[in-house]
């Protein structure tokens, strides 16, 4: 069991998450928004509607055709006082893998689901999200896993106001109210290139007041705010980086366990 981070920890930006980095890394490129002037930067509820409406299919996984899972997670954003404010979780310290890592609420998809039926019954199950609340909009691109077994849909919801939530202390242990300007800031995005130079491939971080945003989840944070600000998020390996790497690539089987 590994203990809760200490409070004087959560003062500083960055988190006591561990990060499987591979001994061959180097610094990758800026954020795809670095350029933007900070009023360029303000995102209204009404551009989400715009730029990610319903019916919007993110860019397939190339594991979907091959039998790969199904997984779907739903990224929930409100407006409070103007602003626009997205919602994650910490996972438990208890679990055996990905413990206090920072994730958008969901899991594997049951046979039949939708992914944005899986997406909402994962939020009702982990946060104790009303499904009723949520306004469906479009999909992100899919991310494929590290290990090449699953890809994951991320599915927006617009949520009328600062939902009231409960956490599942079996898998979570608190739910984050994080700002996209926060998200946008200067210094709080960077990217890393791991792996030798002809598997190398980009890992992005968000580091947050006492938590950092890593791997898949922060994957998906870089292409919506890519398109909430209208810059360009790059090719598919920069939406989806691990679709064009051999299971596993550059990562042992104990960093893998850690890794997606």
């Amino acid at each position: 069991m590994e203990p809760r981070p200490a409070p004087e920890q959560v003062a500083s930006r960055g988190g006591p998450q561990e990060i499987p980095r591979p001994a061959s890394w180097a610094p990758g490129r800026p954020a795809p928004w670095a350029g933007l002037a900070p009023e360029a930067r303000r995102v209204p509820a009404e551009r989400v509607r715009a730029v990610l409406p319903p019916g919007r299919r993110g860019a397939p996984s190339p594991v979907a055709t091959e039998g790969g899972t199904p997984s779907a997670v739903l990224v929930p954003l409100y407006e409070e006082r103007g602003e626009l404010q997205v919602v994650l979780t910490r996972r438990s310290w208890h679990l055996r893998t990905h413990r206090g890592e920072v994730s958008f609420p969901g899991g594997r998809a049951e046979p039949g689901e939708s992914p944005l039926q899986t997406a909402l019954r994962e939020a009702a199950e982990e946060v104790a999200l009303d499904p009723a609340a949520v306004e469906p909009l479009g999909e992100l691109d899919h991310l494929t896993t590290v290990t090449r077994r699953a890809y994951i849909v991320p599915v927006l919801g617009l949520l009328p106001s600062r939902p009231e939530l409960r956490p599942n202390d079996a898998e979570v242990d608190a739910v984050l109210h994080v700002p996209v300007a926060e998200l946008l800031a200067d210094e709080v995005f960077r990217e890393e290139r791991w792996g030798p130079p002809e598997l190398a491939r980009p890992v992005y971080f968000f580091d947050l007041p006492g938590d950092t945003v890593w791997g898949a989840t922060a994957a998906m944070l870089r292409e919506l705010l890519a398109v909430l600000t209208g810059t360009d998020p790059g090719g598919p390996q920069d939406r989806d980086p691990a679709r064009d790497a051999p299971p596993g690539a550059w990562l042992t089987p104990e960093q893998q366990r850690r890794v997606v």
